[in-house]
């Protein structure tokens, strides 16, 4: 505890390292006219222990390097709460956070300190491979990490602001196009050909990415799969597991990134007989191997039998797109072609979230809010046009779905007409109906 001696005015504040505070006796009666003595006091003392506080956190603060305390964030905090893959991130971001201000110690960095060293990262030069600036998302990464060490340094005490909270991270980094902001989605007719190409890949290859394109699931999800997880019955796929990589720890098997991701996803008759016919090569191959089989139940192997690395499904299918001329986005871009296509159809956000193994419908909602808001334009636009119709078709030329919607639409000029407006909503936004081009 610190000394406290009461002066005539004021109180004298003298810490454990022997530095001199004053607090000025009649702050608390200027914030209360009525306060009476008593109370003044105790208002006094609330801020000679606030003071004492802060002149405590700051002491510690004066002997802590930035470096030092996101050491102690790593082992006291990230490595026992963070996954390995989000770890290895992590420490990815330490070198250039470390050379800007690892040598500072906490009390010393400002949010200008760490401003200039955000805007710095989005200089070129700073990307060793090409000499460009870092990505946007790499540049928030950062921030991230500095905000995070801070926060616990917070938490412990040492310090009493985070100073990250009013750095900006620069909108307008020199090597992002505006069409960065847009997911590089396949559309169908892309699809259609990727499945075409594909059917001349080897069997392997062919059963991963035709999985990427009808689950949406993450890269690690199907990685992990082994042949025990198919229910050929019942025509699903259980997602009860992933397979990673780590610079520490090699290729090992982890449980996927959220609660909500163990689920059970429903696969076309045609894609469980392609994983069957796989199977049956599979099956003949380890008689072929003989002893130089790893014994795996896994689906993805390197040809020894050992898991598929992480990295090994991107570059085949980097090469397989350049070999054929076709479009490359990446692994992940078939789990936004899945989902758009979910949304298009009219599936609802809860449903989506719940294919996709989101945690919330939440996340669903941000990651594609603009493919919702489309479907929704779609739904309004196709019940705005079939309300106002004036020329009815014969109905022996229209479908099935176009007949109801027809009879519906007769049941406007009675009553209920809610009930059937209604009705068209639901046919549309489930996908049910399309509507006719116009002449």
């Amino acid at each position: 505890m610190p000394n406290v001696k009461k002066r005539m005015q004021s109180y004298r504040i003298k810490d454990l390292n022997c530095d001199d505070y004053v607090i000025d006796q009649s702050l608390p009666r200027q914030h209360d006219l009525r306060m009476t003595h008593k109370n003044a006091g105790r208002m006094n003392q609330s801020q000679i222990i606030q003071v004492a506080n802060h002149n405590e956190c700051s002491q510690i603060a004066l002997t802590i390097k930035f470096e030092n305390m996101a050491e102690q964030w790593f082992e006291e905090y990230a490595e026992l709460n963070h996954r390995d893959t989000t770890l290895q991130r992590e420490r990815n971001l330490c070198k250039r956070t470390y050379l800007a201000i690892g040598h500072m110690f906490l009390d010393e960095i400002t949010t200008r300190d760490i401003q200039l060293f955000i805007n710095d990262l989005a200089k070129y030069g700073v990307n060793m491979d090409n000499g460009k600036p870092l990505s946007y998302k790499t540049v928030r990464h950062h921030l991230s990490f500095v905000s995070d060490v801070f926060e616990y340094a917070i938490r412990m005490d040492i310090i009493n602001y985070n100073p990250c909270l009013k750095v900006i991270v620069p909108k307008n980094i020199q090597n992002r196009s505006p069409k960065d902001n847009e997911k590089r989605i396949y559309t169908k007719d892309q699809a259609r050909k990727f499945l075409e190409l594909l059917s001349e890949a080897p069997t392997m290859y062919r059963v991963y990415f035709t999985l990427c394109m009808f689950t949406g699931c993450r890269r690690a999800e199907l990685l992990g799969l082994e042949w025990k997880d198919f229910n050929y019955e019942k025509q699903t796929v259980h997602i009860v597991r992933t397979s990673n990589y780590s610079k520490w720890k090699g290729m090992y098997t982890d449980k996927p990134k959220t609660k909500r991701s163990n689920r059970i996803i429903a696969l076309p008759a045609e894609v469980l007989e392609l994983v069957k016919k796989f199977k049956k090569e599979r099956d003949v191959y380890i008689v072929h191997m003989g002893k130089f089989w790893s014994e795996t139940e896994r689906l993805f192997t390197t040809p020894d039998g050992r898991p598929m690395h992480a990295n090994t499904p991107y570059s085949w299918l980097k090469h397989f797109c350049n070999k054929n001329n076709f479009p490359f986005y990446g692994i992940h871009s078939f789990r936004h072609f899945f989902a758009s296509i979910e949304i298009a159809a009219g599936i609802d956000p809860v449903t989506v979230a719940a294919v996709l193994g989101h945690s919330t419908p939440q996340t669903t909602l941000t990651i594609y809010s603009h493919y919702f808001q489309e479907a929704r334009i779609k739904a309004e636009k196709a019940i705005s046009e079939l309300i106002g119709i004036k020329d009815v078709p014969n109905p022996s030329e229209l479908r099935d779905n176009e007949k109801q919607t027809l009879s519906l639409l007769r049941e406007l000029n009675n009553e209920g007409q809610d009930a059937a407006i209604a009705m068209i909503a639901d046919l549309v936004s489930q996908g049910r109906y399309n509507l006719r081009e116009k002449e």
